[in-house]
């Protein structure tokens, strides 16, 4: 794994850190430490990270509040980061409500401890390299209406306005443009978007479905681009474009 790959790890505690970075860095991998939700904010103020290991339960700053920061613009402005930096849990909160709240915040994992650290390490490659080549370079941007999708850039735009997407949630996106009218069940999503067993429940696709369609349809509760198929799951249609 490169070098230059870069993961903050944020526990309070410590012996967990010193254990999965010990791990990280076995692969080759770069990581940076904080203690403290407060401590994590204030590192990337200063250093970039490519993915971040966040603990729920920190004192302070919490990991669902953080991770709201950062996928806030606004927020995460002054930080080292990009918005759509990819964000696996790592937390002792087994309760299926906290699993999809944080997908919900925009997670692109949820590892409950104790746990492998064999099988985070296993997480994590897969989460970055489904971040960083879910698409290829050569793949031309589609244009369906008013929705335009550039896998170069990995940008989404609505009427020319920019939508901020986490990784996973463009990876989604792209997957169900590129195979417009084919029906996909949850598990098949997870098996050609996620990439990996998945540790859960399908829901995190559905979770993953409805957040996209806040952000890209013009009303979520009628959805023009992705439809559900009921008893199946879902599907990519191209509006059809009226001529006056």
């Amino acid at each position: 794994m490169n070098k230059q790959t870069t993961i903050l790890v944020v526990d309070d505690e410590q012996t967990i850190r010193e254990v999965v970075q010990r791990y990280l860095e076995l692969e080759g991998f770069s990581v940076i430490q904080a203690g403290t939700g407060t401590e994590a904010l204030e590192v990337l103020q200063s250093h970039s990270a490519d993915l971040i290991v966040l603990d729920i339960m920190l004192p302070g700053i919490d990991g669902f509040a953080i991770t709201r920061k950062l996928r806030n613009p606004a927020d995460y402005a002054p930080l080292s980061i990009n918005g759509d930096v990819p964000i696996i849990f790592l937390t002792a909160r087994t309760d299926e409500v906290d699993r999809i709240m944080g997908f919900e915040i925009g997670a692109d994992d949820y590892i409950v401890k104790p746990f492998s650290p064999r099988e985070l390490v296993a997480r994590v490659k897969a989460v970055i390299r489904r971040s960083s080549v879910g698409v290829t370079n050569s793949e031309a941007p589609i244009n369906y209406d008013n929705l335009y999708l550039d896998p170069r850039s990995r940008t989404v735009a609505v009427d020319t306005s920019l939508i901020s997407l986490t990784a996973k949630e463009f990876d989604l996106l792209w997957f169900l443009a590129r195979h417009p009218h084919q029906v996909f069940s949850r598990s098949q999503l997870l098996d050609n978007v996620w990439g990996y067993e998945f540790y859960g429940d399908e829901s995190t696709v559905t979770v993953h479905v409805r957040r996209l369609r806040e952000k890209i349809e013009p009303d979520p509760a009628k959805p023009l681009y992705i439809q559900t198929v009921w008893g199946i799951g879902y599907k990519f249609e191209v509006p059809l474009t009226t001529t006056e």
